[in-house]
């Protein structure tokens, strides 16, 4: 329904509640409903899942379509993600927003900063989603706001055509909400536990939910030690429980991205259940690591497991962990990944020391073999050292080409003595082109970065506060900050704007008329920014 459309709807309701209603402006209405197109969460998660759904679709048809994200670990920094987002590129197709359940931990815990373990309360993750899109919601507000008055002004200047074009970019106003991946970690508990988290995260509007195969109490940041993986038939367990989540709610296309530690992880809690040779337990239980012994070796309180008339005791820790073969990684990530996706997973994510096309793309061709269709989230990880990684690999090819790498140590590439060699300038090429090359490689749909924005608000912090506090002083904020906002156009550096100060104004208006007390102004110091 177009603009007048609307208008002239609500013009029908309000006309048939006779005088009660006849203070209340039919385009008014109008309005503020547009500005608030998503009623709830779920809308918000049937909407985007649809994004997401035809966004795979058209990835299978052309690797170039390719998505990406960035972490975010707050509603502000999102909406200046989006806006940004639309500022530069016109529009928001194939860019989503992630919620890192590492930020969570470390930024919105009311323990405080915490590692990545799975120690922050639950809530606080569907209490993030809803943050965010409380966010984006109001940067459509602020952004269709900014229309109706220009459109108020065209009106009173009698320029018709001004109009129409207004009312044209109102009726094709794009929204700043987008789909969101939200990790739900490794579900905080059992598969019921699992299922009720979900639920709540999908009804404050995430349409992806990303769950790892890790123990829930031994939960560790995929990037350290120390990880334990479950059985498979326990992962399934919660990779269903995600799904009727999404079916309860009626978010359909609701969108399972199962994830994979086992590359880094090695170690189990437990022995898998296995009722024949050859099926999933058994195939879990292959990759420990078993010593074959006589019986009359037996000690008290061994374990045994009996494979081909053998009998086998796996290695077990004194924490009572079991842990696996050394080099079994790669095989157990095809496994898991395979297996998620046989039982209702939509994505994979399998988390990686090193951002190495040959070693993602060398699994997902395996994984292709059984799922043509595979495709991945991929963490285009802080952890890893980007620099020193692309050097490494730059250096490793060109000795295997036999090109001379003798002015160059391998161990100390990172040194700022090489940034301006070809090599780092290669580097930084590979560097530039690693999502467009691993998307078209290495089967990798969706690429994030999970924690970038707590990055930049350290960095900004520091020049800042080295600036502020330093001989600069408040030259060190208008020099650093507030004269590159308004000179690359930055929306909040009209911060009361950003804030809602004006689409407040309009409520006001519209609730009091003349008697309304406005914020907006000749005395409001944000005109000084009026040609900003």
């Amino acid at each position: 329904m177009n603009y007048q459309d609307k208008i002239s709807a609500l013009n029908n309701t309000i006309s048939g509640q006779g005088s009660p209603w006849n203070a209340i402006d039919a385009e008014t209405a109008a309005r503020m409903q547009l500005q608030n197109r998503f009623n709830t969460g779920i809308d918000i998660a049937r909407y985007t899942a649809k994004i997401m759904r035809d966004d795979m679709d058209a990835y299978d048809a052309d690797p170039a379509q390719y998505t990406q994200s960035l972490g975010c670990w707050h509603g502000f920094i999102a909406q200046q993600k989006m806006i940004s987002i639309k500022k530069h590129f016109g529009g928001t197709k194939q860019r989503y927003l992630y919620l890192s359940g590492w930020m969570v931990a470390a930024l919105r815990s009311e323990f405080g900063p915490l590692p990545d373990q799975s120690m922050h309360e639950k809530t606080s993750v569907p209490a993030l989603i809803e943050e965010l899109y409380t966010f984006l919601k109001q940067a459509d507000a602020r952004e269709l706001g900014g229309l109706f008055r220009e459109l108020d002004a065209a009106r009173d200047a009698g320029d018709e055509v001004e109009a129409k074009r207004i009312e044209h970019a109102i009726d094709n106003f794009e929204t700043h909400v987008v789909p969101i991946i939200a990790d739900i970690d490794a579900g905080f508990g059992n598969a019921e536990a699992t299922y009720l988290l979900a639920k709540k995260m999908i009804e404050a509007g995430a349409c992806a939910l990303q769950i790892e195969n890790q123990v829930s109490d031994e939960k560790q940041c995929g990037h350290q030690d120390g990880k334990v993986t479950v059985p498979h038939e326990d992962f399934l367990q919660k990779i269903r429980a995600l799904r009727y989540a999404f079916l309860e709610l009626g978010v359909e296309d609701g969108i399972i991205v199962a994830r994979t530690d086992s590359l880094g992880a090695g170690l189990t809690k437990q022995i898998a259940v296995t009722k024949e040779e050859g099926d999933l337990g058994d195939q879990y239980n292959s990759f420990l690591d078993c010593e074959e012994i006589d019986p009359s070796a037996i000690q008290n309180g061994d374990v045994f497991l009996s494979r081909e008339g053998k009998l086998l005791r796996p290695k077990r820790l004194p924490s009572n962990l079991f842990q696996f073969r050394a080099g079994t990684g790669e095989d157990r990530c095809v496994l898991d990944s395979i297996t998620s996706l046989q039982n209702g997973a939509d994505l994979l994510w399998i988390e990686t020391e090193k951002p190495h096309i040959g070693q993602i793309g060398g699994m997902v061709d395996r994984i292709r073999e059984v799922i043509p269709n595979a495709k991945l989230v991929y963490n285009n990880s802080p952890s890893f050292n980007w620099t020193l990684n692309f050097r490494q690999q730059v250096y490793d090819a060109w000795a295997a080409a036999d090109k001379d790498v003798s002015a160059y140590d391998r161990d100390k590439l990172m040194s700022v003595d090489y940034d301006e060699t070809a090599l780092a300038t290669e580097a930084d090429e590979k560097i530039r082109t690693f999502q467009r090359d691993a998307a078209a490689q290495a089967g990798i749909f969706h690429h994030l970065i999970t924690l970038p924005t707590y990055h930049t608000a350290a960095l900004s912090t520091d020049n800042l506060a080295k600036e502020y506090f330093g001989d600069q002083g408040m030259l060190g904020y208008v020099k650093g900050v507030q004269r590159k906002e308004i000179r690359e156009g930055i929306a909040c550096v009209k911060h009361q704007n950003m804030s809602g100060s004006d689409i407040g104004d309009d409520h006001k208006e519209a609730f009091a008329g003349e008697a309304a007390l406005k914020a907006g102004g000749g005395a409001n110091t944000m005109n000084q920014f009026a040609a900003a």
